[in-house]
């Protein structure tokens, strides 16, 4: 009798509390200042050739609810938000449903957001995904629910959403798919509008109409189940042959909104433009996007990973000579996966980082032909710690090779004797002066990669060595006018050479070596199984960990980076690292089709010498093999 005593007071302690706690909220939200629901943001995006990929809430027809069709305000009700009237922004009820069928299903398959917190998301065109963020859409639902009516909620909610082919606000879609007024949708007309929200991309009926046909068909069985219809008049409706005014979105891309998410992250950290015009002004944001880059990306992604289900995606385009950033994707589908991998993630790029170990080599004294021993080594230092790396597949020569054999099949332990020859600070402080932002640390290890880096931040220092060793920063954002036009900000390069200009073409043309079949020996190039595929010449390097599978390369002309691998760190398979080099060679080689690349000018204090690449060697009589490698003058070897 005293358990259940006790169960009760707890209960109604926290019942009272909650009361308590919600009534205080809505007590403060209401004594707070006014928040402006027909103010949304007016941000349109352009692509480099000034074409409009995407518009917020701009140049819109306002059209008040009592002029609204029945039939789309019941639709929309009926299956977005049954209780809009009933609750006071948030329906607890549903919250808990969705949570038992999101446990009971061990994944997000309902979701619990009122119209009202929707609208919240609508009016701040932020796709933050932070706690941070959430609290504050919360406050803000709280206090639209306390400041504003139920009908003019409804009204500004109908009057911002998106209805797909870059058409938002009711008025808009209804002239767009049906060439009439909102007021005039007929119930047909009505439940297929109110079915595209969801998922703008596969329910507008001009870019799938199966789909859109069969979300229809949902729509209108909800209302039949909430008594806006009758049985009769729903099959009425599915049954009507409709005609449609608009055409197909011109950009119908499924990863165009993470270059979107990247770009408005770029604008809400340039510093002259203030959050409150971000939030309640107009914005014409002028990008670096290239359409024909990004689309050939996503098929390069599509055609690559459409069999690997779980396997996700990272990957930028850059022009070296500017630093726009002309094509972008953080995962595969934007529709199945919001989080912009491109931008908020890091992760370990393994041997990608050994381009810039070897600059610092080449500038420290060693050259193309300096060899090291590579067997399996422990490396033994101060307080008995040791450290045993292994080349990969355990493929060794157990003999000197050159530092080109190193490059061309990725040898650890070469890479780990450079590293500990040179100290362990100087590959540190090289990828500091290249431009990467993050802090690394002075081990071992970082000689293999175990640093964890955002793909960005990494490809600014790729994009050092793509440009001769001009240091720029990577930029999406070109230009933002007012919508009056008046320039409110323009990206001015700042341009800084960090890197000497001869010994970056030396490291350049090492990095051609990874898909040359000159290098056949005792070990495979590592991207000779691309090599097929290449037919413009590139600096192009791999790396990969456990979990990670990187392909960067470049010439003058453009630096594609890719990472491919699996959220939830899963072990890649042998042989994974295909996925992110056919990627990389489809978008590189895409890109350039039938256009002029260039290769490097040789510096004056640079030459080049027939030797064997293996070995370094000038007069190895030995063997056959010969290729041109290239040395700062004077130092190349000499024939004795």
């Amino acid at each position: 009798m005293k358990k259940i005593k006790w169960l009760l007071f707890i209960m109604c302690f926290f019942i009272f509390s909650f009361i308590f706690i919600h009534y205080g909220f809505y007590t403060a939200a209401k004594l707070s200042s006014k928040i402006n629901i027909k103010n949304a943001s007016n941000v349109f995006l352009y692509d480099d050739s000034e074409n409009l990929f995407f518009q917020g809430n701009g140049q819109k027809e306002w059209i008040s609810l009592d002029r609204m069709s029945k039939h789309i305000i019941n639709a929309t009700l009926s299956i977005e938000d049954k209780n809009f009237y009933h609750h006071v922004g948030f329906d607890y009820l549903r919250i808990l449903k969705s949570l038992y069928e999101n446990a009971k299903a061990k994944e997000y398959v309902q979701g619990a957001s009122t119209i009202t917190q929707q609208y919240v998301k609508n009016l701040y065109l932020d796709f933050d995904k932070k706690w941070e963020r959430k609290i504050e859409e919360a406050w803000l639902t709280i206090k639209m629910e306390v400041q504003y009516s139920k009908d003019e909620i409804l009204e500004g909610y109908l009057n911002t959403i998106n209805y797909g082919n870059g058409v938002l606000g009711i008025e808009n879609a209804s002239r767009y798919y049906f060439d009439k007024s909102a007021e005039d949708l007929t119930l047909a007309e009505a439940s297929m509008l109110a079915g595209i929200p969801k998922s703008p991309n596969n329910y507008s009926p001009l870019n799938d109409e199966l789909k859109a046909k069969s979300r229809q068909n949902i729509i209108l069985t909800s209302m039949v189940n909430n008594n806006y219809i009758t049985e009769e008049e729903k099959e009425d409706a599915f049954n009507t042959e409709l005609f449609y005014i608009g055409k197909k979105e011109k950009y119908d891309l499924a990863t165009l909104m993470y270059y979107q998410d990247a770009v408005m992250e770029e604008l809400h950290n340039i510093k002259y433009i203030p959050s409150s015009l971000i939030e309640t002004g107009g914005l014409n944001i002028y990008t670096n996007l290239n359409i024909n880059a990004q689309t050939i990306l996503e098929n390069a992604v599509n055609n690559n990973l459409k069999e690997i289900e779980d396997m996700q995606v990272a990957s930028v385009v850059v022009e070296p000579k500017t630093g726009k950033i002309i094509a972008l994707t953080g995962g595969k589908d934007y529709l199945k996966s919001q989080f912009n991998r491109a931008v908020d993630s890091k992760r370990q790029v393994g041997s990608a980082i050994k381009p810039f170990l070897y600059y610092a080599a080449l500038e420290n004294g060693l050259t193309s032909s300096t060899t090291f021993l590579s067997e399996p080594t422990i490396f033994t230092f101060g307080n008995n710690n040791s450290y045993a790396p292994s080349n990969y597949g355990k493929y060794y020569p157990n003999k000197p090779i050159s530092m080109a054999a190193a490059i061309a099949y990725s040898d650890n332990i070469y890479a780990v004797k450079t590293h500990l020859f040179l100290g362990e600070d100087v590959l540190v402080k090289t990828m500091k002066r290249v431009g990467v932002k993050e802090k690394l640390n002075p081990d071992a290890s970082l000689a293999l990669g175990t640093g964890e880096l955002n793909i960005i931040d990494f490809l600014t220092g790729y994009s050092t060595l793509a440009s001769e060793g001009i240091k720029r920063d990577l930029h999406l954002i070109n230009k933002i006018t007012d919508l009056k036009g008046n320039v409110i900000y323009e990206h001015k390069n700042v341009e800084e050479t960090v890197l000497d200009k001869n010994v970056t073409y030396i490291l350049n043309e090492l990095l051609t070596t990874t898909y040359d079949y000159n290098m056949l020996d005792y070990n495979t190039p590592t991207c000779l199984n691309i090599s097929h595929k290449i037919s413009n010449k590139w600096a192009l390097k791999t790396g990969t960990t456990d979990f990670d599978a990187w392909a960067i390369g470049y010439n003058p002309d453009l630096l594609v980076g890719v990472w491919t691998g699996y959220d939830d760190n899963k072990l890649l398979q042998t042989g994974a690292s295909k996925y992110s080099k056919n990627i990389w060679v489809d978008t590189a080689e895409g890109y350039l089709k039938d256009k002029e690349s260039s290769w490097y000018e040789i510096p004056e204090n640079v030459v080049g010498t027939l030797v064997n690449p293996i070995n370094g060697n000038i007069n190895d009589e030995a063997s056959n093999k010969k290729r041109i490698l290239f040395y700062l003058r004077g130092s190349e070897p000499q024939i004795r």
